[in-house]
This record gives C-alpha cells, sequence and structure tokens, in this order.
C-alpha cells in the first residue's frame, strides 16, 4: 500500500510477530485469556468501589481511576496485539494510525502520573496520619486526579501536533503491532528533528517528574517504616510497598528504556516484546497487586455481591 494522499501515505503495514503457527495459536490464546480475566479484574474493581460508601476515600479513589484507565488501555491496545498473531502484516489508514497513537500516549502518560499520585497519597497517609484528612481531603483528590487525566490528554496533544506535521512519502512498513512515536519518525521524509526533541521533553517531563516523586515519596515511606517497633508491623508495611513498587519498577523501566531516548530506536523486535510487558502483562497483575489482595476491597465485593453483611475494617486509610 504504497498510495500518496498530497505528500501523506494514505496507510501503514504493521507488521505482526514472526512464529511458527502452533506457537502464534498459543500466544494469541494466552493473550486473549489474560485480556479477558484484565477485563473482569477491573471491571470488579470499579464497580466495587463505586458501589461501597466505606470505599470512597481517597486511597480507593485513585485506585478506581487506576482501573478504569486500565480498562481503556487494554482496550485500545490488546486488540492491537491479538490482530498481530492473527496476521502477519495488517493495514492502518493515516488517520486511523494517528488516532491510536494519541490515545496510547495519552493513556500511558496519564497512568505514569497517577502512580506517582498514588505514591504521594500512600506517604501522606503513612508519614502524616494525623494531618492525612486535611491535606488529603476528598477535593484535592478530585483535583489530583484530574491533573493526571488532563497532562497526560495535554501531553499527547502536543506529541501528536509535531509529529502530525511530518510528511510521509513511504515506504510505509512499521515493525510494530501498533503505531508508535519511534517507527513513525523512522518513516518520515521531512526533517524530524523538532518532533524527536518534542517528544524526548516531553517523556522526560512525564516519566521522569512522576517517577521522582514515587521514588523521594517511598524513601521518605521506607523511613518511616523503619521506626515502626514491631517487626510484624515492618513486615507487613514492607510487603505491601514491595508488591507497589514492583509494579512501579516494571511499568517506568520499560516505559523509559523504550520511550525516553533522544533518537528514534532502528531495531525494533526488543520493543515489540517489551511492548507486551507494559499492553498485557502488568495490567493483568496491576489489580491482583492494588486491589484483589486488599481486605476491605474484598469484603465489600462479599457485602455488594454475595450478600454478606459482615464486614471488617482492619486499618483506617
Amino acid at each position: 500500500m504504497r498510495n500518496f494522499s498530497g505528500d501523506h501515505v494514505e496507510g501503514f503495514v504493521l507488521v505482526g510477530f514472526a512464529a511458527s503457527p502452533p506457537l502464534q495459536l498459543l500466544l494469541f490464546t494466552l493473550f486473549l485469556a489474560m485480556y479477558l480475566l484484565t477485563l473482569l479484574e477491573n471491571a470488579f474493581i470499579v464497580s466495587t468501589i463505586w458501589l461501597t460508601a466505606s470505599l470512597h476515600r481517597p486511597m480507593y479513589f485513585f485506585l478506581g481511576h487506576l482501573s478504569f484507565l486500565e480498562l481503556w488501555y487494554i482496550n485500545v491496545m490488546v486488540p492491537r496485539l491479538l490482530g498481530a498473531f492473527l496476521s502477519q502484516n495488517r493495514r492502518v489508514s493515516y488517520v486511523g494510525c494517528m488516532t491510536q497513537l494519541y490515545f496510547f500516549i495519552a493513556l500511558a502518560c496519564t497512568e505514569c502520573v497517577l502512580l506517582a499520585v498514588m505514591a504521594y497519597d500512600r506517604y501522606l497517609a503513612i508519614c502524616e496520619p494525623l494531618r492525612y484528612p486535611s491535606l488529603m481531603p476528598s477535593s484535592m483528590a478530585t483535583r489530583l486526579a484530574a491533573s493526571s487525566w488532563g497532562s497526560g490528554f495535554f501531553s499527547s496533544m502536543m506529541k501528536l501536533l509535531f509529529i502530525s506535521r511530518l510528511s510521509y512519502c513511504g515506504p510505509n512498513i512499521i515493525n510494530h503491532f501498533f503505531c508508535d512515536i519511534s517507527p513513525l519518525l523512522n518513516l518520515t521524509c521531512s526533517d524530524k528533528e523538532q518532533a524527536e526533541l518534542v517528544d524526548f521533553l516531553l517523556a522526560l517531563v512525564m516519566i521522569l517528574l512522576p517517577l521522582l516523586v514515587v521514588v523521594s515519596s517511598y524513601v521518605a515511606i521506607i523511613a518511616a517504616i523503619l521506626r515502626i517497633p514491631t517487626a510484624q508491623g515492618r513486615h507487613k508495611a514492607f510487603s505491601t510497598c514491595a508488591s507497589h513498587l514492583v509494579v512501579v519498577v516494571i511499568y517506568y523501566s520499560s516505559t523509559l528504556f523504550t520511550y525516553a531516548r533522544p533518537r528514534a530506536m532502528y531495531t525494533f523486535n526488543h520493543n515489540k516484546i517489551i511492548s507486551v510487558l507494559y499492553t498485557v502483562i502488568v495490567p493483568f497483575f496491576n489489580p491482583a497487586i492494588y486491589c484483589l489482595r486488599n481486605k476491605e476491597v474484598k469484603d465489600a465485593f462479599r457485602k455488594t455481591v454475595l450478600g454478606k453483611c459482615h464486614y471488617p475494617r482492619d486499618v483506617p486509610d
């Protein structure tokens, strides 16, 4: 497909995964099952938090936003991944490619900021427990969540503004299962230095600044945990932090490796594998790490769905 529309190609060809048919079928079935389970997990979390008045607090408010974001994210990304196993070469229009890229960047940037907001919320709850209700009222939580969504979608709009101004004269083959920034920059036939610079600077702002908040918050949290007198209390607190940090480390490390680079990447096979990590694997495990191991969420689910009235609460947030 090498047709032109002005100085633009009419569309692009996405290259899937090169593997034997039995392996492709196996991976397709595996990722489809993970996709459906992730949908159910996040839908369960969003509905439980929404329907349970006792969970209408900042911690669960942010968790609800994260689960809703991941519902949206996997519905944008996973169908492209599944299609890559069904067809080696898939066509996508120019407008479709840019639309897909816009939502991918917006949701990824929003998640970076939201993870930082969640870390800051835990810092206030653990390090400033007496002042927490005044420092994190519901109005502040709403503003922080809105800022996370707004900054993510604004960053995506700025990136797409510069990328969409580039000319694409051919070839039009993208060695990836979705339209990503670096493959598009490599295909342009016009000067891409300005678009690369904007992409790099915004990636630093939207990835490194939230990461700095996460690291700073957890340094303070760990210092506070070390002052807990009982070994059981320290172990419980460290276990909670470790679960969150695993997701943060995986998400940020894969994102930094893929996007926080000052030049376009020319080899994409490894990037396709890394993309699978934060497209399917991380969203699949996030609900279990954040919510499904949480006693309050599980008790709220039993009360709401199964009709059990016993609803203990262990530790106030």
